[in-house]
């Protein structure tokens, strides 16, 4: 059924019946089916509710960002859901937290980026303080060849060394790495570490160094995740830095 005023006269319009005419579906009310006059009319009416009532601006505009919001996070479960095995048993990333845990973490990173730095201290407090999560770090350098070099580096350690020495130089190059990103500065960052610079160098052009970067591009790509830190949280995702405490509700909304 098409609505079609009669006659329309929109001086006379009372503000709960705008309101109803304004709910009407779309498909219900056709601004085709008037006369010029009466769309004027109609655009005036309009414009001086809108004045009268700014506020409905307001709440409209946080409707919007709602269900924009719902939709989002539906959009990213289903990407979890759809590639949940290489998110979470890749077989390649670093593990570390409690690997028994009962919920997973995963984060995207480039040792580049000002945010990753800054949500660095945070995450490892939420994984430390709880106690049950599995957290896993997937190397994404996005931020130049500085990026990339660092990322070849922290893989190159965590294949030739192991998860133990992968850990030092993931937490040294946001804590104590300085400078340029060179296989000087490298050498001497793991030689402070307590690590063999030389058997991380050696290893870092290596075929299965370049896979694992490859296969996080294609994986961040199917996620559509173009940003660092983006994190994986259970089933959730959350694109961007968040402080300690949001992170904490996350993961117990995650395991609720």
């Amino acid at each position: 059924m098409r609505f079609v005023p009669a006659a329309f006269a929109p001086a006379a319009l009372a503000p709960l019946a705008f309101a109803a005419l304004l709910a009407t579906p779309a498909a219900a009310f056709d601004l085709t089916s008037m006369t010029d006059a009466e769309r004027a009319a109609f655009r005036a009416e309009v414009r001086a509710y809108l004045l009268d009532n700014p506020e409905v601006l307001a709440e409209a505009i946080d409707e919007l960002q709602r269900r924009q919001a719902q939709a989002a996070a539906a959009g990213d479960a289903d990407f979890v859901k759809a590639n949940a095995e290489e998110i979470f048993n890749d077989g390649h990333s670093f593990v570390g937290g409690n690997p028994e845990g009962s919920l997973t973490v995963v984060e995207f990173i480039d040792y580049r980026c000002g945010y990753c730095h800054k949500a660095h201290a945070e995450v490892a407090e939420l994984v430390r303080s709880d106690g049950d999560i599995r957290y896993i770090v997937k190397e994404f350098p996005i931020l130049g060849e500085d990026s990339v070099t660092a990322a070849r580096f922290a893989i190159a350690a965590l294949q030739a060394l192991g998860p133990e020495a992968y850990e030092k130089i993931n937490a040294g190059f946001y804590e104590s790495f300085r400078g340029e990103v060179t296989q000087g500065t490298l050498a001497a960052f793991a030689a402070d570490l307590g690590l063999d610079g030389d058997a991380i160098l050696a290893r870092m052009d290596a075929p299965e160094v370049t896979k694992v970067i490859e296969e996080n591009h294609l994986l961040a790509e199917r996620m559509q995740i173009s940003g660092t830190p983006t994190f994986v949280m259970g089933g959730q995702m959350l694109r961007g830095y968040a402080p300690l405490e949001t992170m904490r509700a996350i993961v117990a909304d995650a395991r609720g």
